[in-house]
């Protein structure tokens, strides 16, 4: 037992460094989108053109910034949770919502890839193009839009199993770790650690 929870928790921290790292990569998207989007903006105002692109390019940022910063929120635990009824449950109880908030998860993840596989699939059958002047073949931003929601079926996947473990065997503290609600203290730590590091570039 102790071998496979050994494992899991290598495999959740790779994981953990795969999605962070595409939490950056969907972050330096925004901010180029936000870029582009403030040039086009100044070179229409004062040079007489634009990019013609801008607002479309940006929107695929939004979207495969989103799909690829998915699996690093929920490994955070940073998915909105109404908690109202939640605190007032028996802990073992909450676990048990814990789990079943993955399971449901899962379940709306698992058919929103499928299809947004088969959208991204269709238009590279069709040789689909966007209707504009850049004309982007569609299965490139929607082939990473997949991409994102597909790692995150991988990592829920995990998630699920080693929740699923810990629920069985009774380990309510690897749950409550895993994929409960954050707890007071917890937001306080990690407001006092941004703030210390805020306070330290400052310095800097």
């Amino acid at each position: 037992m102790g071998s496979s929870s050994s494992l899991f928790v290598r495999l959740l921290r790779l994981a953990h460094a795969l999605s962070l790292g595409g939490a950056w990569v969907g972050g330096a998207l925004t901010v180029a989108s936000v870029l582009l989007i403030c040039f086009d903006i100044f070179a229409r105002k004062f040079l007489g053109f634009n990019t013609g692109g801008a607002d479309e390019l940006s929107g695929y940022a939004f979207a495969i910034s989103i799909s690829w910063a998915m699996a690093y929120v929920l490994l955070q635990r940073g998915n909105v949770r109404v908690d109202a009824l939640y605190l007032r449950f028996p802990l073992r109880f909450t676990a048990f919502l814990d789990w079943l908030s993955l399971v449901a998860m899962g379940v709306f993840l698992a058919h929103l890839t499928y299809y947004a596989a088969q959208v991204a699939g269709m238009s590279w059958e069709m040789n689909a193009a966007s209707n504009s002047l850049l004309g982007v073949p569609m299965w490139i931003p929607q082939g990473l839009w997949v991409v994102g929601f597909g790692w995150m079926c991988l990592v829920l996947a995990l998630m699920l199993v080693r929740a699923s473990v810990a629920l069985v065997t009774g380990d309510i503290a690897a749950i409550k770790d895993l994929c409960g609600v954050r707890t007071v203290e917890e937001e306080a730590s990690d407001e006092a650690e941004s703030g210390a590091r805020i306070v330290e570039s400052e310095k800097s």
